[in-house]
């Protein structure tokens, strides 16, 4: 694990696996959360003292690292009944915090159903299973989990559902499940997690199914979809256009949504070198601007990153007016205002008021 600094200096933090072939800090870091707390989350595929009388390999850790190196294991899986993992197992993907303060993510094996399980934990390492996942309902989740507007958590699952294609799921902090599968028209293999855009709906790709006869593939190049929760998965374009695919295929990315309000994302193969493509898709989603970072006390130091941001003539907290300066036309700078409250930050421009994507947290 190391940290850069812009001009390229690069130090390590961590080295994974100092004590040999046991690891029991863990081994295959899988991805880096910055909590509100100002330390950093993560999670590894393998690795883990609990495995080491078993001699099982991949069962993983839950760490913490600060921001100056100093490393401590919270959890590792496999305790609950070491021989099932109950508690899951082989986590591929990182951690999401929820507004509630606590991390959340999955496994990708173990649990009741033996097909992974969605967990939170808090930061002084109580681990609590949500779910285990069940074959019907999708197994093997292994993108980051996303927390909606609405406080519930989406995820996919690459294998499993009622067609073994997948499934999009979304799940409450209580606990509460539901799930709806891919039919391999819309999807097969959707292993990049979602986003929510804009619009309030969710998108994602996955990296086969889709039309196979534009793909010329029995089983499809990808496509990117929409969920909308309920249960609603509309495909929203197929890959390949023949003739080398110059659109590209396989998708194997998560989209990222520009403040220009269009989707952004990356394909593994296809195009002009056969070497992938970066694509932009443009669906008329509005454009916002994002906080950094997306929650802080009074005082805090908030960078406003959007478009066309050079006449900004108002900032607001949740209502609560704030001074700001113009750094540049897609970056403003703030502070947190006395008497703000928890919700959007709202930018007003001559050409229009632009909304925060996700609420700022007030602590």
């Amino acid at each position: 694990m190391f940290k850069i600094t812009p001009s390229g200096t690069l130090t390590t933090l961590h080295e994974f696996c100092p004590t040999g072939i046991g690891c029991s800090d863990g081994a295959g870091p899988t991805g880096l959360l910055q909590a509100t707390d100002g330390n950093f989350y993560g999670t590894t595929s393998d690795g883990g003292k609990a495995c080491l009388p078993l001699k099982i390999n991949h069962c993983g850790v839950v760490f913490k690292i600060t921001p100056t190196g100093t490393y401590s294991v919270l959890y590792t899986f496999c305790q609950a009944r070491p021989l099932q993992c109950l508690d899951g197992g082989e986590p591929f993907a990182g951690l999401s915090q929820s507004t509630d303060g606590y991390l959340y993510g999955t496994t990708t094996v173990g649990g009741l159903g033996s097909g992974g399980t969605v967990f939170s934990l808090s930061q002084n390492g109580t681990l609590a299973v949500l779910h285990s996942f069940a074959l019907e309902e999708g197994y093997f989740p292994e993108g980051i989990l996303v927390q909606g507007t609405d406080g519930g958590f989406y995820g996919t699952t690459r294998f499993g559902g009622s067609s073994s294609a997948g499934s999009v799921f979304s799940i409450t902090t209580q606990g509460v499940f539901e799930s709806s599968s891919f039919d391999v028209t819309n999807g097969v293999d959707a292993f990049a997690g979602l986003i929510q855009a804009t619009d309030g709906n969710f998108y994602g790709t996955t990296s086969l199914g889709g039309d196979g006869i534009k793909c010329g593939n029995s089983e499809g190049c990808g496509t990117i979809f929409r969920f909308t929760p309920p249960d609603q998965i509309t495909t929203i374009y197929s890959f390949c256009l023949r003739a080398n695919c110059p659109d590209g295929r396989s998708p194997n990315s998560a989209l990222v949504q520009g403040t220009d309000g269009n989707l952004y994302g990356t394909t593994s193969e296809g195009g002009s070198n056969n070497l992938g493509t970066a694509f932009v898709l443009k669906l008329d989603l509005p454009p916002f601007v994002k906080t950094l970072p997306s929650g802080g006390s009074v005082g805090t130091l908030v960078r406003i990153l959007g478009t066309n941001l050079t006449e900004a003539d108002s900032v607001t907290f949740n209502g609560t007016p704030a001074s700001f300066t113009v750094i540049s036309h897609s970056e403003i700078t703030t502070s947190v205002p006395t008497g703000a409250t928890t919700g959007r930050v709202q930018v007003t421009t001559p050409s229009g008021t632009l909304l925060s994507n996700l609420p700022f947290v007030v602590k």
